[in-house]
């Protein structure tokens, strides 16, 4: 479902972030193929720097189909971005490419804080981080953060994942699921 980026997949990964529907809201903008190369050369190095955690979203086949990012790492908490191309809207990839990279987020990289910041025209993304379970609107609870996001004006709304609340939800479910078999 994820994997660490290489320079493989750079052409698919760009044709797909181009999209319209796709580039107002990815956070590294490339405006050319070289660029997105660069960039991602970029990413590589900043990831074994320790600066942040960058994977590509796979499909089924093993596909690229977007990346999903942990930017701003610093006091074992950063900023998630998420881009997934649009002939893979709406077809279920966005939560378990975000739930296998929260499990190596919290478990094997020690992380204890996952935030997202979520422009407020950006309905769509809001709706898919307000679905899951484990996200706690931030707006009010981490108002220096909130107020630096949106220094510029009233853009981000801030949501937030902590390790504890993701642990619980993953301890809930496989008990809802066996109440639902018996019932």
């Amino acid at each position: 479902m994820i994997k660490k980026r290489d320079l493989q997949e750079c052409h698919t990964l760009y044709d797909q972030m181009v999209h319209p529907d796709v580039f107002p809201f990815v956070r590294q903008k490339a405006y050319s193929y070289e660029e997105f190369l660069f960039m991602t050369k970029q990413t590589i190095e900043a990831e074994e720097q320790g600066e942040l955690i960058s994977r590509t979203i796979l499909d089924e086949w093993g596909n690229p189909i977007g990346t999903i990012n942990l930017y701003d790492v610093e006091n074992k908490s950063g900023f998630l971005g998420t881009w997934i191309g649009k002939p893979f809207h709406g077809k279920g990839y966005n939560k378990p490419a975000k739930e296998a990279f929260f499990h190596e987020l919290f478990y094997e990289l020690e992380m204890e804080t996952i935030y997202m910041r979520i422009r407020k025209e950006n309905v769509r993304s809001q709706k898919a981080a307000e679905k899951l379970p484990y996200v706690i609107n931030a707006n009010e609870t981490r108002p220096a953060i909130y107020e630096k996001l949106n220094a510029n004006g009233d853009i981000y709304n801030l949501y937030e994942i902590p390790k504890d609340l993701y642990t619980w939800h993953l301890y809930q479910t496989p008990q809802e699921e066996e109440q639902a078999l018996e019932a």
